[in-house]
């Protein structure tokens, strides 16, 4: 250390000093700012990089309660439309059923026409049978020209004992 001090030049330490303040001033000029402002854009960019990550954050929890909500919206359109379905199923099948009820009604209705129908025919042919017979019995006993009115009932029995009814 003692020859540092003996070596020691005030005018170099002075000149030093002023190379020293030279490059400071110079530095302060133009290399300062724009390393300082270099920082601030830097640590301004990170900010903003953290903000964007935070909204993005809460964007997509937003959107995933909006994706919940529309699930939610979609099972319940789709439990509304299987109930229509259903409801629609259900209408269908009474329908069909009301409609075979009435169908089967309309026949039964149409076989009872047609018995009663075939009923009268077979009475109308039955009364003209008796008629025909009538006239025929009558013809007899005026044939035969009976005194009395017994032997005209014992004609009468016997004849229709003759005659079997279908």
């Amino acid at each position: 250390m003692d020859q540092l001090l003996n070596d020691f030049s005030p005018g170099l330490f002075v000149m030093q000093l002023v190379v020293l303040g030279i490059l400071l001033f110079l530095l302060a000029k133009f290399a300062w700012k724009p390393i300082l402002s270099s920082l601030d854009e830097r640590e301004e960019g990170i900010q903003n990089a953290l903000d964007e990550a935070e909204n993005a954050r809460k964007e997509m929890q937003n959107l995933q309660a909006d994706n919940e909500k529309m699930i939610k919206e979609a099972r319940a359109e789709r439990d509304a439309m299987m109930k229509d379905a259903r409801e629609i199923k259900d209408n269908i099948i009474a329908e069909a059923k009301e409609e075979a009820s009435e169908q089967a009604a309309i026949m039964i209705e149409n076989a009872k026409a047609t018995i009663k129908q075939e009923q009268q025919a077979a009475i109308a042919e039955l009364k003209k049978n008796v008629a025909d017979l009538s006239i025929n019995i009558a013809q007899q006993v005026v044939r035969k020209e009976l005194t009395s009115q017994d032997d005209q009932l014992k004609l009468v029995e016997g004849m229709l004992e003759e005659v079997t009814l279908n």
